[in-house]
């Protein structure tokens, strides 16, 4: 990825389209395995595999495994609480359905995280503006599914 002003933005996208394919992908295995459990830990040993041959290639950090408070393992319970979660949901209630209520929630609280600059992230209050911003993209992620 090219260190431009955009290529975050770009990244998000991608990383934005891959969720709802992940999403299908591993509810369909989850059928198939007649356990949204076992699934989840295909899907994290092959995200393990992958993630560690990145690390490898890139370089372990001087400080791997070092000084992690115990609030940064909450990131591990969420991300297993979502992929069980949207594994277990899919196939009830389709993979759009599902999506919809996970982009609702991550607005409200990344606007909640920015506003009170939690966990490390930069201070972005919640004016009027934004607020207004977030609920237009809310109605416009509710009419995209309803219509």
């Amino acid at each position: 990825m090219p260190n431009t002003a955009l290529g975050p933005f770009v990244l998000m996208f991608v990383a934005g389209i891959g969720i709802p394919i992940m999403a299908a992908l591993n509810a369909d295995l989850g059928t198939r395995m007649a356990s949204p459990q076992a699934a989840t830990v295909f899907l994290f040993v092959s995200g393990t595999v992958i993630a560690a041959i990145a690390l490898l290639v890139h370089g372990l950090p001087p400080k791997f495994w070092v000084g992690a408070p115990p609030r940064d393992y909450l990131s591990g319970f969420l991300v297993a609480f979502y992929v069980l979660s949207i594994t277990w949901a899919v196939p009830r209630i389709g993979v759009g359905n599902a999506i919809f209520l996970v982009l609702v929630g991550q607005l409200v609280s990344a606007a909640a995280i920015d506003h009170f600059a939690l966990f490390g992230a930069q201070a972005t209050p919640i004016t009027a503006r934004r607020a207004l911003g977030i609920a237009v993209m809310m109605l416009g992620v509710f009419l995209a599914k309803k219509v």
